[in-house]
């Protein structure tokens, strides 16, 4: 699943140049895709495994879509704050169905 980069401005963007398979994942060694994205100091980026969003009723498009709604408006919150709202906002807060994982750094 892409990183999502959420900017100060209040936009924001799923960073899909170099998704891949999980580690291991492959039955042989190939040179994992690269990516860089620009970013400016204040930005946030989010790292997250498949239980955030993934539901197996939906599409993983609509489960993107989804998470792109539930960052609208968290741009000023802590990393802490908008982990713990994200989670919320997902209906995941007390825990989901599958692990979750769920990383924000602001750079």
């Amino acid at each position: 699943l892409p990183p999502a980069l959420l900017h100060g401005d209040g936009t924001y963007e799923l960073l899909e140049n170099a998704t891949d398979p999980p580690l291991g994942a492959r039955p042989e060694h190939v040179p994992r895709p690269q990516a860089s994205a620009a970013y400016r100091g204040g930005d946030t980026l989010i790292l997250y495994t498949d239980g955030l969003i993934e539901r197996r009723e939906e599409d993983i498009d609509t489960s993107l879509d989804l998470l792109k709604k539930a960052l609208v408006g968290m741009t000023d919150l802590s990393p802490d704050r908008l982990a713990d709202t994200l989670l919320a906002r997902l209906g995941v807060a007390g825990g989901g169905d599958d692990d979750i994982a769920l990383v924000v750094v602001r750079l």
